[in-house]
């Protein structure tokens, strides 16, 4: 596919973006979708196939913005399609259970040995909110840890802002929260070992759950330091907290066994999301059948949903676990991002721009800073005026990345090393713009 992409192009987009902003607040279903950190209004998506999307214009765009990381197989993969249509053609959703959330289940439960039973529902934010709920309830305790800069979802009690210390209480970070809540929200830096075993010691028999990215994606792609994710299991063991982790993004994007098979932890729970929906809203949580067994019907913890399960959700992520589970496609990640990153660095380093590359797998970030970015007030402190320049110009160029400092980029399994060379050749230019004050 031949990109052309130029603002002066993008007029539908432009009229639909006012439109928009006439019917929804922003113009948008999602903050990050308005483009405001990069300074641009957004483009209007039609249509979208492999590794491109199309324009209300026509133009083409490479997309690494895969809807934020389920589409591992990129856009329309036939055999999920196939899924999806025939699965349409019998009934979109019934409030009654199907075997297809047995199959599903099973192939979730059987990639994980941490997870004996998995609670299917329709959202990351869903899953986080429903797992905490249940080590509450299952240990009897209030308090949950999370690491600053970590997103798990915008359920009122994760909601909090950055701390001023790793012993400071969370507080809320959008009006509608009440302080009440977000009390029980213990912050501290992510990768800081001794700042969770400082706030478990602070809060003995408090901490219901230390909750954590395995691999952090909502503030650019930050990896766990060596002994890090150990370490967070020890001192759960040894406080008697439960480890949650959250892969809704990681699961089954970075290996097939998610995160905690690339690392060798076994959470005690863990909340899954984007890819095994195949695309449609799918999320999960689940873990020991000793948890999972409190949650109702079979225990106290309450938790529903109608549309949790729903048979078109289930056989897209049928049809793309299926297609992921020989393990080929990782490797073809695998090489294409490294390649990607390869020549992210060389493009900034002729452009005499300092940056750096977090990356996992198929996940990666270019932070624009000239130091290792290893937690939140690192990310924080990112050159974003320069992420602004690239990010325009990787647009006009006709790559389409994160409108954000703090998103995550992704690849599929559609990204060849033709359009891998064409994003380094567009790359080399957008990096000269960025290198302009």
């Amino acid at each position: 596919m031949q990109t052309q992409t130029t603002l002066s192009k993008t007029p539908r987009s432009t009229e639909a973006f006012a439109r928009a902003g006439q019917l929804m607040p922003g113009g948008v279903s999602s903050p990050v979708r308005a483009y405001k950190s990069v300074g641009r209004d957004p483009i209007f998506v039609q249509s979208g196939s492999g590794a491109y999307v199309k324009d209300l214009d026509g133009n083409e765009y490479i997309d690494y913005v895969l809807s934020y990381g389920p589409l591992i197989l990129g856009h329309c993969p036939s055999t999920v399609v196939t899924a999806i249509t025939k699965a349409a053609g019998k009934g979109s959703s019934f409030g009654m259970p199907t075997t297809a959330e047995s199959n599903l289940a099973e192939q979730v439960i059987n990639a994980l040995p941490a997870m004996e039973r998995v609670r299917f529902v329709n959202s990351g934010t869903e899953a986080t909110m429903s797992a905490i709920r249940l080590a509450r309830g299952a240990t009897g305790r209030a308090n949950i840890i999370k690491c600053t800069g970590c997103y798990h979802g915008h359920s009122d009690g994760l909601l909090v802002e950055v701390g001023s210390g790793a012993t400071t209480l969370g507080v809320p970070s959008s009006p509608g929260v009440p302080e009440a809540i977000t009390q029980h929200t213990l912050l501290v830096p992510f990768n800081d070992l001794e700042a969770v075993r400082s706030m478990l010691k602070a809060n003995p028999d408090t901490v219901a759950a230390v909750v954590v990215e395995p691999i952090a994606g909502n503030m650019g792609t930050i990896p766990p330091l060596p002994g890090y994710l150990q370490g967070l299991r020890d001192l759960c063991d040894e406080y008697g907290a439960l480890l949650l982790f959250d892969e809704v993004m990681t699961g089954f994007r970075v290996a097939y066994g998610c995160a905690q098979s690339l690392y060798g932890i076994e959470p005690d729970l863990t909340c899954l999301g984007k890819v095994i929906g195949g695309g449609l809203p799918c999320a999960a949580y689940g873990g020991r059948a000793k948890w999972m067994n409190q949650v109702a019907p079979s225990g106290p913890v309450y938790q529903a949903g109608t549309l949790s399960g729903n048979p078109l959700a289930m056989a897209a992520g049928i049809a793309m676990l299926n297609e992921l589970q020989d393990g080929s496609a990782y490797e073809q990640l695998e090489a294409m991002a490294s390649r990607l990153a390869t020549g992210l660095e060389l493009a900034a380093s002729e452009a005499g721009v300092a940056i750096q590359i977090g990356r996992v797998g198929s996940m990666l970030t270019c932070f624009f800073r000239d130091k290792p970015v290893t937690n939140y007030d690192d990310a924080s402190d990112c050159d974003t005026n320069a992420l602004a320049r690239f990010f325009g110009s990787m647009l006009d160029q006709g790559i389409v990345l994160p409108p954000s400092q703090y998103e995550t980029w992704f690849l599929s399994t559609a990204h060849d090393e033709a359009c891998i060379d064409k994003t380094i050749a567009a790359a080399k230019v957008a990096m000269q713009q960025a290198s302009n004050q």
